[in-house]
């Protein structure tokens, strides 16, 4: 058996960084490494890996029977070049795309992988729009904006209501998924299958290169209406060669990840199935999701039957995963079995959980998984920064990647963040305004973030995420509040009970925290109750109030000042809104929607007389 990489020596590439003063006070920040040759198709990693490695399993989902069903690279070529072959005969372009509708799958992964290796975009939508919007509003809007040639779900029958909705807004072919059965008016993915012209093929894929448009993925709307950006092959091929540099042990050691992060989000996307693909590993298809119930327990499942080399997850995942963790030794034995490094992304992973899966992994193991993060986004394919060495904390996005330069730029008390590099968009597609507006006049993207130094005296510590400069806002004193990172100290100080804070007080005296509760935590917790209690009751019991309170009155104690602490908070009875944009469908909180949409919720937390819904810090008058 081959003894797995986890030197740190041989994980990770040296972490160093070049930094440029300028005179007006901002900053260039470059890494000294030269990006090395980036292919010009996605699709020559396919081709290279059915060739070199052809009987290795590519990517793998359960079957019927509950058995992983294996898709080896030299299969998965074979179908693409043939799900390609009934492309070409679609009329398709970057006018008429390939749109998928429903989540991860093997079907979804081989259409994907098709539609770009004859030069057609394609655009994976979140699944949520489709079966948990109730409107289906951001649907249309999208549908409407890039006008698909053919549109795949994978179970027709639960899409049924979306597409009726859609209908009239394109004339495109649907397909759908085996798994599902096909519907009405549908063609089976298998129909796909059915032919080869492997002449037709190679001549399209031979018009490929950098500058051809791989997908539209749209935004999710944190800031801002949804917007599809372009994504091209040198985008997401730049990227991932860059990735492979500064993480030398993937092409040391092929990776195995199970993986449940979507692929309408460049994260589940871009990093994590183009990680596997570029460097010949192996994916198995997690169908589960960081939700109570059946299922998370599907995650667990295929933790315990599979040791990944390198997870991945959202915090709100790692919550949940530490929780079982500290539960059950057999799934503890088998997630650290073969583990490499962890990596987070999407939001800052809460300091607690941070020490908590350093612990757990040292305890396990008998030394420490590296736990790092990174730092990019939809429209940078996706990462800018990457923290390949061991931080010194949580929340550290670490240092630019090859080919990525960033500049630092003073904003009020803090430093705004742009990018310029091969990994950056063309632009939006379809609004060449936004798509002008969206560069400064060097050319750096004006990602909308802040940062700030671990140590401005050794640069190569790396970056913290410092939140995003719109959402920061002054109190009546002129003090400015900084959203993020009093985000994630009022989590760590109201564990178990906030799943996430939104934070309130812009233009008033002192700060208010709105808080989304965790639910399955408190329900443990309140055993004096009914398993069927309703939210409402739960939140109302003197146990879950005094836990608030007393997270209050300790952040606080830690001091900061007005600005650095909560006077008061509120319980939040209803989750956040898929539909009304409060929560994308990875989990990330979109704090001025949630503002907004509860205006009338954040007058009653800074009233003057508060009514019996705001919690106040312990030993508060």
């Amino acid at each position: 058996m081959t003894t797995i990489i986890r030197d740190p020596g041989r994980l990770f590439a040296p972490a160093t960084v070049m930094v440029e003063h300028r005179a007006d006070g901002s900053r260039i920040l470059r890494s000294p490494m030269t990006l090395g040759a980036v292919p010009a198709r996605l699709g020559d990693h396919l081709e290279r890996w059915a060739a070199e490695a052809p009987e290795r399993t590519f990517i793998a989902e359960r079957g019927a029977d509950g058995e992983w069903a294996r898709v080896s690279y030299a299969e998965a070529l074979a179908r693409v070049r043939a799900v390609a072959t009934w492309l070409l005969g679609q009329n398709l372009s970057v006018e008429r795309p390939v749109v998928v509708l429903s989540d991860n799958s093997v079907e979804h992964a081989i259409l994907m992988l098709a539609a770009m290796h004859i030069g057609v975009p394609v655009s994976a939508i979140s699944q949520a729009y489709s079966l948990v919007s109730k409107d289906f509003a951001k649907l249309k809007s999208n549908i409407e904006h890039i006008t698909p040639g053919v549109i795949f779900v994978e179970h027709h029958a639960r899409f049924a209501p979306a597409l009726a909705a859609i209908a009239p807004l394109h004339d495109g072919v649907v397909v759908a998924g085996t798994a599902g059965g096909a519907g009405e008016g549908a063609v089976p993915f298998a129909a796909l299958l059915e032919r080869t012209d492997a002449a037709a093929v190679d001549a399209a894929y031979a018009q490929v290169n950098g500058h051809t448009i791989a997908k539209f993925l749209f935004t999710s709307g944190s800031v801002g209406a949804p917007k599809a950006v372009i994504n091209t092959q040198h985008m997401i091929c730049s990227n991932q060669q860059a990735k492979a540099q500064i993480w030398p042990f993937l092409e040391a050691q092929p990776p195995v990840i199970v993986d449940w992060l979507p692929w309408s989000h460049t994260f589940g996307s871009n990093h994590n199935f183009n990680m596997v693909l570029r460097n010949g590993g192996t994916l198995y298809l997690d169908a589960g999701k960081p939700v109570p119930g059946a299922l998370f327990e599907t995650s667990l499942k295929n933790l315990r039957e599979v040791s990944p080399t390198v997870y991945l997850n959202v915090p709100r995942g790692f919550d949940m995963l530490v929780s079982a963790l500290h539960e059950d030794a057999g799934l503890r034995e088998a997630f650290f079995k073969n583990l490499q490094v962890i990596f987070y992304a999407a939001a800052a992973l809460p300091q607690h959980l941070y020490d908590e899966l350093n612990r757990l992994s040292l305890e396990t193991l008998g030394f420490q998984v590296p736990l790092v993060s990174g730092w990019g986004s939809t429209e940078t394919a996706p990462l800018c920064t990457d923290s390949h060495f061991a931080p010194e904390r949580s929340g550290v996005i670490g240092i630019p990647i090859p080919g990525t330069e960033l500049k630092l730029v003073p904003s009020a008390d803090k430093m705004e963040v742009r990018v310029r590099g091969h990994n950056v968009m063309p632009g939006y597609w379809k609004l060449p305004e936004l798509s002008k507006a969206a560069f400064d006049e060097e050319g750096f993207y004006k990602i909308g973030d802040a940062v700030e130094f671990v140590d401005p005296t050794k640069p190569q510590k790396g970056l913290l995420f410092d939140g995003r400069v719109g959402e920061d806002f002054k109190l009546v004193t002129g003090t400015w509040v900084h959203v993020g990172a009093l985000r994630m100290k009022g989590l760590d100080a109201l564990v178990p009970v906030a799943q996430d804070i939104v934070v309130t007080g812009h233009d008033r005296d002192e700060i208010g925290f709105l808080i989304f509760p965790n639910i399955p935590e408190l329900r443990k917790l309140s055993a004096n109750l009914p398993a069927d209690a309703s939210v409402e009751e739960l939140l109302h019991q003197p146990s879950v109030r005094a836990m608030v309170a007393r997270g209050l009155a300790r952040l606080k104690k830690e001091g900061g000042g007005s600005a650095g602490s909560a006077a008061r908070a509120m319980l939040l009875v209803e989750p956040p809104s898929i539909d009304a944009g409060e929560i994308t469908d990875k989990g990330y909180i979109n704090q001025r929607l949630v503002l907004t949409r509860r205006a009338d919720l954040v007058l009653r937390l800074h009233a003057d007389e508060p009514d019996h819904s705001v919690i106040l810090p312990a030993g508060a008058a």
